[in-house]
């Protein structure tokens, strides 16, 4: 409910958040039939006795639109686009009563009653999806049906719905405030500890092979700023790549060290044991909630353009978008890093060769926008190099001292 349409766009997600999201619709839906209901029937009682009422609206019609939604609501669920269904009843409901109010108090306005307790429901209970949108949606559908109503008719009591729809309105965003808070920490709070996990998986995976130290942060701070040159994602879609790509090597945990670090050629046995790393990593992530968007990049950081990587031999847009930036991203990194068979090549060779794998081994797209970031990623090498100089001073000295 409260996460799912924050994470709807995703292509897989956690089934418990549509699962609430589903239970929380159901009894929305079950207040909305029975407070609709029941405010008809009180209104259609007072109409047989009081005479100035006995022209009310004629609900038979919204009847029957609510029970011919309720399979169509069904079939939405089973779909797996719930979060449509409460814009769905709530758009119907509003449409067939502002044309039923019309209809009914065009002859003589001043029967017009001045709103509804489904329509207080409404503006009440809609901040309970935590979704500004739907809120948005909620308060400003009921107030330009007042105006419509007030502009049409123009009944004597039209303002004083007008007044009350704002002010209900204020009062819901301001619960949505609240809700949206408890939202916030909530996921501060499991990104936290996602973060915690990463890093620690990061740290035993350095403890194997000391020469990628620091090899994932960069990747995933280079890969982060050329998927933003891109233009194709929102903040929350970086964030979910950044942490693929902090993982995109995983599954080297399961390589033994002597191949990991054998500081020879490696023999064609000893290097399709390395190249299995890919599809362990996605194996292993593929069981953790929460990290099923890493897949693919993880899987398919290793193909090529040309489709003579690995481990599917893809080639050209079959590849994962997302997994070719993280390829020139891990491909910088490598050749800039010291690794146990060779010394880490300059940066500006690594641009060249980057350059010279356009068509082939990367993407054409993305190695013309790596012109472009390449600057900033020159910038986060000579960072990286810095720190990597200090850390090493430091430890120099405590080994003097």
């Amino acid at each position: 409910m409260i996460l799912y349409e924050r994470f709807k766009n995703k292509k897989n997600y956690d089934s418990n958040i549509r699962d609430a999201e589903t239970r929380t619709l159901k009894w929305f839906l079950v207040l909305f039939y029975i407070i609709s209901i029941a405010f008809d029937i009180i209104y259609s009682f007072i109409s047989r006795s009081n005479t100035k009422l006995e022209d009310g609206p004629n609900i038979y019609w919204l009847y029957l639109l609510m029970v011919v939604l309720l399979p169509v609501a069904i079939y939405i669920n089973k779909k797996q686009k719930t979060h449509y269904i409460k814009y769905i009843y709530f758009l119907t409901y509003t449409v067939i009563s502002l044309i039923n109010d019309l209809v009914t108090y065009a002859g003589d306005p001043t029967k017009y009653p001045g709103g509804s307790a489904v329509e207080i429901f409404w503006l009440l209970l809609s901040a309970i999806f935590v979704s500004k949108p739907f809120v948005i949606v909620v308060s400003f559908g009921i107030i330009f049906k007042y105006l419509i109503v007030g502009l049409f008719i123009n009944p004597p009591n039209v303002v004083i719905g007008v007044i009350l729809a704002i002010t209900l309105s204020v009062f819901s965003f301001i619960l949505l405030s609240r809700f949206q808070s408890y939202v916030d920490a909530i996921k501060t709070s499991y990104d936290q500890q996602l973060t915690g996990l990463v890093k620690g998986v990061i740290a035993t995976l350095e403890l194997k092979d000391p020469y990628t130290r620091g090899h994932s942060e960069r990747v995933a701070s280079y890969a982060f700023e050329l998927a933003k040159a891109t233009g194709k994602y929102k903040e929350e879609q970086l964030k979910d790549f950044e942490f693929a790509c902090l993982l995109h090597d995983i599954g080297k945990i399961h390589i033994p060290d002597q191949i990991l670090m054998k500081p020879s050629r490696l023999t064609n046995e000893e290097y399709e044991i390395i190249k299995s790393h890919t599809t362990v990593g996605a194996d292993a992530v593929s069981k953790v909630v929460g990290l099923n968007s890493s897949i693919e990049v993880i899987r398919s950081h290793h193909e090529r353009w040309d489709g003579k990587g690995y481990p599917d031999q893809l080639k050209g847009e079959d590849i994962p978008f997302l997994a070719r930036v993280a390829a020139v991203a891990d491909a910088f990194d490598a050749m800039t890093s010291n690794r146990s068979y060779r010394n880490a090549l300059s940066v500006d060779e690594a641009y060249k060769r980057i350059l010279e794998g356009k068509n082939t081994q990367f993407d054409p797209e993305l190695v013309d926008l790596f012109k472009q970031v390449y600057p900033k990623w020159k910038e986060l090498h000579d960072r990286s190099v810095n720190i990597i100089d200090e850390n090493y001073i430091t430890k120099s000295s405590n080994i003097l001292i």
